[in-house]
């Protein structure tokens, strides 16, 4: 009797409710689940931790030697099982470089609904983590996985940083400029691949942009007029732009005309597809982020866009702005742009599109 043939698998994408960073709970949701959090008295030697947001926590080692530790997992953002493993490994190890930090080691973090993907499947996804921590020189030292009912993948990334080199979302001066490295538009990207209505170029410049590391981090960081860094990825530009504002207690004012978008992704959004993990970003903190009059709704919705291993924003002296132009530009970053600057020192810490 000849058995029939097996039926192919699910896509990816189908096999989870979310994707990339728009897995991650809103901002504002999450502040509440924290609200009650009881902590131990801080030690000393924790230079950064929960208060600011930021990207990583950072524990002193010695006088030259500071720990960045981070973890970062999500569901499927795209089909191809090793791209969803390159991409979900490089956005984890982004947070080591958004602090100034090197990386060194990675341990895997890998659910998976085994009785649905096959044992190749899963392997293609570990590949592609694997080749990505290959690329950032760093080898994944271990790991844990666990039967799960969507396929989750990504790491705990671990790096070092000189402590005087430590750059925080929250240290940003009156009167900085503002650079992003990386274009945006890798929500509205993934929305439109789960309806199959996403370009082969387009598919290529996403993968392009959310396999690309964040490399230039430490070089930014050695940088004295460097005074902030963090890297824009869940809760959007906006989001992250507010993280900055509020820990340098000023505003941030972006040209939006300057942002720098990938070349498909407006005439997505004019073809209606968002995703509702910006829906929630904007219900989150929108209070606090000023439009001008005439703003598009599509528009707004770019801004909250979540972003999948999005590049750094970097806030840094006036002075600066050619160094850190010239690492990005030494480290493969053509798109890097200056997007705006920080307001003057006390104003209510808000983000103002102009």
């Amino acid at each position: 009797m000849t058995l029939p043939p097996l039926s192919a698998e699910p896509r990816l994408t189908t096999l989870s409710h979310g994707g990339g960073c728009g897995c991650k709970i809103a901002p504002g949701i999450l502040s509440d689940l924290l609200r009650n959090t009881v902590a131990m008295p801080l030690p000393e030697e924790l230079l950064v931790g929960i208060a600011t947001a930021d990207d990583a926590a950072v524990y002193l080692l010695n006088d030259k030697q500071a720990l960045v530790a981070t973890t970062d997992f999500f569901m499927p953002i795209v089909d191809d099982p090793y791209d969803f493993g390159r991409i979900a490994a490089t956005n984890a190890i982004s947070d080591v470089y958004a602090m100034g930090g090197q990386p060194i080691l990675a341990l895997a973090l890998v659910g998976m609904p085994m009785s649905v993907l096959s044992h190749d499947t899963i392997g293609r996804i570990l590949e592609g983590g694997a080749a990505a921590c290959a690329a950032a020189g760093i080898p994944i030292a271990g790991g844990h996985t666990i039967d799960s009912v969507e396929p989750i993948y990504g790491l705990v990334a671990l790096g070092l940083v000189h402590p005087d080199r430590v750059r925080k979302n929250a240290g940003a001066h009156p009167g900085d400029v503002l650079v992003l490295g990386k274009p945006l538009g890798t929500g509205v990207m993934s929305g439109a691949l789960k309806k199959e209505q996403l370009s082969p170029a387009a598919y290529a410049e996403m993968i392009a942009t959310t396999t690309q590391l964040n490399t230039a981090g430490p070089d930014l960081a050695a940088l004295t007029g460097v005074h902030a860094l963090t890297d824009v990825t869940g809760f959007g530009l906006a989001g992250h732009a507010l993280e900055m504002a509020r820990g340098a207690d000023c505003e941030v004012r972006i040209d939006w005309d300057r942002v720098p978008v990938m070349a498909e992704v407006r005439d997505l959004l004019a073809q209606g597809i968002v995703t509702g993990a910006s829906g929630n970003n904007w219900a989150s903190y929108g209070a606090a982020v000023a439009l001008p009059e005439g703003f598009a709704g599509t528009e707004r919705s770019l801004l909250t866009d979540p972003q999948t291993s999005g590049g750094l924003l970097v806030s840094c002296a006036p002075s600066a702005l050619d160094q850190v132009l010239g690492v990005f530009a030494a480290h493969g970053f053509a798109h890097a742009a200056v997007i705006g600057e920080t307001g003057p020192a006390g104003q209510a810490p808000r983000v103002v599109i102009r």
